[in-house]
């Protein structure tokens, strides 16, 4: 049995790994904390044991052959079973661990949980890396499944997220509210839904859908508003609201944090609206990990009371 796997290195699957998804010996390298040479050294002997050039220089970077196409799928799936296997083997011990967290979130997300979660952790558990990643509603099921990511924020409710072996927990909910510049020329301390509707709006959507809930709800009420930019990043969102008249209507938990470093006065929504909630998803299969219940429950710890502030 596994004569394959005799003749090879198994250390060597996870440079192979790294440099399929990098496409760079440098950026690999890093990724590995191994020296650029040690890379290319272990690229070399990939190549005699597996019998192929399995990447080759194309511009600055390296190309996979047909070859190491077709490895790649079947080397991560490996690598992953492995991570998960033998990952959990003892005790999880949050300050001394050096395990790597991924999570899947919009930079929206991101923006709204990280910045707390990272500085509790830093503290309990200075060690250990988190990664977080960009995926789409149904890539992040994908991930998940696979053990690509450990969790994903945000993604629940959508339509298509409905998987028996995807479990959730509640992380907060939350408020939408408006936010406008400081001293709007037009809105002062009461935000009515007249004023709301003659305004223009910055709407961020990470999906590229063509709506979003707050669209869906003015339009159940028969009203539509004018939006001027649309987004598919929270980024540059409340600098454009911070230099011009526009409106911007998001969750509260995000608000308060950019009005905490940006000009912006915040207003409740002079509509009815659900309230939002963001949701930790996470495999079952990966439930009864000692790591994975800790990071889960910190983040429930962290997360679960939202802030407030005055309007």
């Amino acid at each position: 049995m596994h004569d394959v796997l005799r003749r090879v290195d198994l250390n060597l699957l996870l440079v192979f790994d790294a440099l399929f998804r990098h496409r760079g010996v440098v950026s690999a390298a890093d990724e590995l904390s191994l020296s650029a040479s040690a890379c290319s050294h272990a690229l070399g002997r990939l190549r005699a044991a597996l019998g192929d050039e399995l990447f080759v220089r194309h511009g600055s970077g390296m190309q996979p052959t047909a070859r190491a196409e077709q490895l790649a799928p079947g080397v991560r799936e490996a690598l992953q079973a492995l991570t998960a296997t033998l990952g959990d083997i003892g005790p999880f011990v949050p300050s001394t661990s050096t395990r790597e967290f991924v999570i899947a979130a919009t930079d929206f997300t991101a923006f709204a949980v990280l910045p707390q979660l990272i500085s509790v952790l830093q503290l309990e558990a200075p060690h250990i890396r988190v990664r977080v990643v960009y995926s789409t509603r149904s890539e992040s099921l994908d991930d998940l499944t696979s053990g690509q990511v450990h969790f994903a924020l945000g993604f629940a409710g959508e339509d298509g997220m409905q998987q028996t072996s995807v479990e959730s927990l509640d992380c907060f909910v939350d408020d939408y509210v408006v936010v406008v510049r400081n001293r709007h020329p037009r809105i002062r301390k009461k935000l009515s839904l007249k004023q709301y509707l003659a305004e223009k709006h910055v709407v961020v959507i990470p999906w590229n859908t063509e709506g979003s809930v707050i669209d869906a709800e003015l339009l159940r009420a028969g009203f539509t508003r004018d939006v001027a930019v649309k987004l598919p990043s929270v980024m540059a969102a409340p600098f454009i609201v911070a230099k011009s008249e526009l409106l911007l209507t998001l969750p509260r938990r995000v608000a308060v944090q950019l009005a905490d470093a940006i000009p912006l006065a915040i207003h409740p929504t002079p509509f009815a609206v659900p309230r939002y909630v963001l949701k930790i998803l996470f495999h079952r299969r990966h439930s009864a990990s000692p790591a994975l219940c800790w990071m889960r429950e910190k983040m429930m710890d962290v997360l679960g009371a939202s802030p407030s502030r005055d309007e």
